[in-house]
């Protein structure tokens, strides 16, 4: 059964730090792409950010850039998402997927394994 399982979120004060994490299995994690989507209230999905199969590409979306990092670690069949300098509006449900598609996206539509998400609050 594939599974992928965040945690890591929570509530913090604007300007703090979060460290989220995806654990996958069920399927071969090092020939998958991750990546790491939010929808905010009100909202449509978003993409934030997205992780090669070796981890040698990676993508952030504007917004995040300089604040956020993705990692993976192959051995632990576990992706991470490093937020740094939180600001009200990252607040969202944060969603880690998976693709094999041929090339690093963001598009979800691209994905074909989904997490269940975990809340991120970010008060002011």
């Amino acid at each position: 059964e594939v599974q992928l399982v965040e945690s890591g979120g929570g509530l913090v004060q604007a300007g703090g730090s979060l460290r989220l994490s995806c654990a996958a299995s069920g399927f071969t994690f090092d020939d998958y792409r991750i990546g790491w989507f939010r929808r905010a209230p009100g909202k449509e999905l978003e993409g934030v950010s997205c992780i090669s199969s070796r981890g040698g590409s990676t993508y952030y979306v504007d917004s995040v850039k300089g604040r956020f990092t993705i990692s993976r670690d192959n051995a632990k069949n576990t992706v991470y998402l490093q937020m740094n300098s939180l600001k009200p509006e990252d607040t969202a449900v944060y969603y880690c997927a998976a693709t094999n598609y041929r090339v690093t996206t963001i598009n979800p539509l691209r994905y074909n394994y989904w997490g269940q998400g975990t809340q991120v609050t970010v008060s002011s």
